[in-house]
């Protein structure tokens, strides 16, 4: 792999301004006391990145519950027995707070041997007993549920770890059991994700279950500003060609202390023999020694001196072997020392609650279809530890080959990586409040304006350091009316974003369509998204939240593209903010009609057009404008719904003679239409 093939990373600059790792008199960091302030909540839902503390967050509330507002018991529920210990017994109150966590050997039952039916009648003597805590797997819980019913659980707070594994599908038996629980109104629901988007392609929760809950969000942006050590995280895809084994070098840093996640067997990735791919990495990196008898790490002498511990979690054809070197990555006594291991490469583990604070790189191999699952990989180069002041996330990709058959999913995979990414620059931004631009409009208190204070006659750009929010004004945005519409720009504009730029169509038009019209994306799929997505919202609702979302995402995107710079080399670190604020100073009247006539898709476009050779892409663009048609009846008569709102506000009809490409777009829809009714009146 050539340097030029390298994609340029999204590159995030934090403050280390250690809010987030500090505690308060209770003993609770930041993200903890703004859960706690909701602990009278009957449902609540914590969303926050992996290491942000959500266990003891929980701890605080559910002993608040138990103490003082009349809970009989708690039930937390994980999915995985390994993440039970995240909820082992805390002392506390040697921190400040007036109870310390103690749940009893019996009652945990990720520990307890036995099947999961067994278990379930170990949660019907848990809720006969006088004990208060219960630790169980989801797959427990669900048995319980099942063989004693919903009222069983009556009076009882229920937690839910990793929510985003629920889901509202009928054929997912949890969330079929939470519904009845929320229905029954007899529990307490604390359900806590490290992922924002809700179950990537299915809701976690039906949209009436939803809006019973209470939501604390605690963005990537505060938690990672808030760090001690680590200043800068790096995002980036790279292409390949030929076997990834051959090309890994080019991206791992043998001196980083690196988790790789070679791809699943069934991908295209895969040489189908994953044995053999890790002997293959091994070989790369220097000269096999053998095995450490103690922690049964594979141990290799690379060309500088240096001896590589590496942790092989692929291999499974010895159970004994592997039980070693994974109880060899979790031994307490060696959590805090950095040369303990150097690489692990991984499979399917390794993501979830698995916690190495030492690891700066993740390097994943192969496009992954749940956006979840990246957030969680990431996360696992996001922990705090001294010393290291940098983390990346790398995801190699396999270039599109045109003597390829699997050519057209390969450049869907390319299609999904960029949308991905576009969704990781999202959640790692700073939190967008966006408001109209009035001229009664005043500075508000904590924000920062920037050198000459707050402006009343320009569109001001705040910034709250301390909470990560971007305070914007902008002319003529339509403010929500609802609660709900209030809700979700509050909220959940990344999960609008996440349906637009996964939305195929758009996404392919935005990259390789010369004649795009950015309004038909911006205005008409992204309008289309949101009325399939909240179709219970009013026309004024919908339009309100279309325009925060697309605010949201072509700001950080032309931030983007001020940050990496027209070179791009070295000038990633000048963070998003920067960015932000620079594109607002430079346009000064930043109006929803300029947002909207940006290309959602342009930015992420000029970097794979500096990633991938000239030849591949060229073939992705001809595979996808072979596949377009130029108007569909449904497109057109969206955009004659948007030619007669054009009328009411300007008296006219839009002109198809129009210099103004949008106006002339909507004359086009208004003109198909047209023609179509009179080939139906012709027969």
């Amino acid at each position: 792999m050539t340097a030029e093939k390298s994609v340029p990373s999204v590159s995030v600059t934090y403050a280390q301004t250690g809010a987030s790792t500090k505690s308060n008199e209770l003993g609770m960091r930041a993200m903890q006391e703004r859960a706690y302030e909701k602990r009278g909540e009957q449902y609540l839902l914590i969303k926050s990145p992996p290491a942000s503390g959500k266990s003891r967050a929980l701890m605080f509330i559910a002993l608040d519950k138990l103490h003082h507002q009349d809970l009989k018991q708690a039930i937390i529920t994980v999915p995985e027995k390994s993440i039970g210990s995240s909820f082992a017994d805390e002392p506390l109150s040697k921190f400040g707070f007036w109870a310390d966590w103690e749940v009893e050997p019996q009652w945990n039952l990720c520990n307890a041997p036995g099947t999961e039916g067994s278990k379930a009648d170990s949660v019907g003597a848990f809720l006969k007993s006088e004990a208060r805590v219960l630790v169980c797997p989801h797959a427990t819980f669900r048995n319980a549920v099942e063989k004693f019913g919903v009222e069983a659980f009556d009076n009882r707070l229920i937690a839910v770890d990793e929510f985003h594994h629920v889901s509202a599908n009928p054929d997912n038996k949890l969330g079929v059991q939470l519904a009845e629980l929320i229905e029954r109104d007899k529990v307490h629901v604390v359900a806590m994700t490290g992922s924002y988007f809700r179950g990537d392609a299915e809701a976690v929760l039906a949209p009436q279950d939803e809006a019973k809950f209470d939501s604390v969000t605690y963005t990537y942006y505060e938690q990672l500003n808030g760090y001690k050590w680590l200043k800068t995280l790096d995002i980036g895809y790279f292409f390949y060609s030929g076997s990834y084994a051959d090309d890994i070098l080019k991206v791992l840093d043998p001196d980083e202390k690196t988790i790789i996640h070679i791809p699943s067997v069934n991908s295209r990735e895969s040489t189908k023999d994953k044995h053999r791919e890790v002997e293959h990495i091994i070989d790369e990196l220097g000269e096999w020694k053998g095995t450490d008898p103690k922690t049964g790490f594979q141990l290799v002498h690379t060309s500088d001196g240096k001896v590589l511990k590496i942790a092989d979690l692929v291999d499974d054809s010895d159970q004994g072997q592997r039980s070693k070197v994974l109880a060899a990555l979790k031994d307490p006594a060696q959590k805090n020392n950095r040369d303990n291991v150097d690489i692990i490469i991984a499979l399917g583990m390794a993501k979830e609650g698995f916690d190495w604070i030492w690891c700066e790189h993740a390097l994943t191999v192969g496009y992954r279809a749940s956006l979840t699952e990246i957030v969680q990989i990431i996360g696992r180069a996001t922990r705090d530890a001294e010393g290291k002041t940098r983390a990346r996330f790398t995801n190699l990709i396999a270039e599109p080959d045109a003597s390829e058959e699997a050519v057209t999913e390969a450049v869907n995979d390319t299609l999904k990586a960029i949308a991905a990414s576009l969704l990781m620059e999202q959640v790692l931004a700073p939190r967008f409040e966006f408001k109209p631009k009035k001229p009664t409009n005043v500075a508000t208190e904590g924000f920062d304006y920037g050198e000459g204070g707050y402006d009343p006659d320009a569109c001001n750009v705040g910034f709250n350091e301390e909470r990560g929010t971007f305070q914007i004004e902008i002319k003529g945005l339509a403010e929500p009316k609802s609660e709900e519409a209030e809700r979700i720009c509050r909220e959940d504009l990344n999960e609008v974003i996440t349906a637009f730029v996964q939305d195929k169509s758009s996404i392919e038009r935005g990259l390789f369509d010369e004649e795009l019209v950015p309004e038909e994306l911006t205005q008409v799929r992204m309008g289309k998204i949101i009325k399939a997505k909240f179709p219970e919202l009013d026309d004024e609702d919908q339009e309100a939240v279309r325009q925060h979302a697309i605010a949201a995402l072509n700001l950080t995107q032309k931030a983007k593209e001020i940050a990496v710079g027209g070179d791009n080399e070295g000038k990633g670190n000048t963070a998003l903010i920067d960015g932000v604020r620079k594109y607002a100073m430079d346009v000064r009247e930043l109006d929803i009609d300029l947002i909207d006539r940006i290309n959602p898709f342009g930015e992420a476009y000029a970097i794979l057009a500096k990633t991938m050779s000239e030849e591949s892409l060229k073939q992705v663009a001809s595979i996808i404008s072979g596949k377009r048609v130029n108007l569909t009846p449904e497109e057109a008569r969206d955009l004659a719904k948007r030619a007669l709102k054009f009328k009411q506000e300007r008296g006219r009809l839009p002109s198809i003679t129009s210099a103004d490409a949008w106006e002339k777009r909507m004359a086009e829809g208004v003109a198909f239409l047209a023609r179509m009714k009179a080939e139906a009146a012709n027969g």
